[in-house]
């Protein structure tokens, strides 16, 4: 199967883990602050944005160490800041969009001539940022975080679901960003030209609050 297409899609969405890159929390501040660290904090009712970051794609793999299944090369997240209290401390976010430009994605799963559409479902989901820089990605009670992926096969169009119960990353002040690695999501359905796993990959950057980048506390 043609997998360089798919992955870069579930995501959307949006929370992460933070890496040793993040500097040490400015206490007073609020956890989320625009312009630097300790800078202005971000504003309940915010919103915050993030493509790819530049030169890097979103992959969905069937494994977490092959190369196959689907990459995307355009991919953006929206979300609303719900809480920002003073740091140390834990901030919120509502995840109200995670889209994938089908036309950037490519697919080598044998059988699969292409990507019509990847749809990330079942939003809003919650995000959670800790000062220590952990990101996670929840969605509503009783329901999961979903992908809808859609590939061009000689047969017509498979829709493939993919479900997980959350995502985690790490964000990393040196450019912003956020990182989310080999995240699995497991087929809810489809045929079997979709793979029964896949593990997605991805990093967003920079984050901006109305063009000015964030950063954590």
């Amino acid at each position: 199967m043609r997998t360089r297409s798919l992955l870069a899609l579930a995501g959307t969405v949006t929370a992460l883990t933070v890496a040793a890159a993040v500097p040490a929390s400015a206490d007073g501040a609020a956890v989320l602050t625009t312009g630097a660290v300790g800078g202005t904090a971000a504003a309940v009712g915010d919103t915050l944005t993030a493509p790819l970051a530049t030169g890097t794609s979103a992959t969905l793999y069937s494994s977490p160490t092959g190369t196959s299944g689907v990459t995307c090369t355009s991919s953006q997240f929206t979300a609303t800041v719900a809480s920002n209290p003073a740091a140390p401390g834990t901030a919120t976010e509502s995840v109200t969009g995670h889209s994938f430009n089908a036309a950037s994605c490519t697919s080598n799963v044998t059988g699969v001539l292409g990507v019509s559409a990847i749809t990330v479902d079942n939003l809003p989901y919650t995000a959670t940022v800790a000062s220590d820089g952990t990101l996670t990605v929840s969605p509503a009670a009783g329901s999961t975080v979903q992908t809808t992926v859609k590939l061009r096969t000689l047969l017509g169009t498979i829709t493939c679901v993919y479900r997980a119960s959350g995502l985690t990353g790490k964000a990393d002040n040196s450019d912003s960003s956020i990182s989310f690695t080999n995240q699995q999501f497991t087929k809810f359905s489809g045929s079997s030209l979709c793979f029964a796993n896949g593990y997605f990959t991805a990093k967003y950057a920079p984050v901006t609050d109305a063009g000015a980048r964030v950063y954590v506390n």
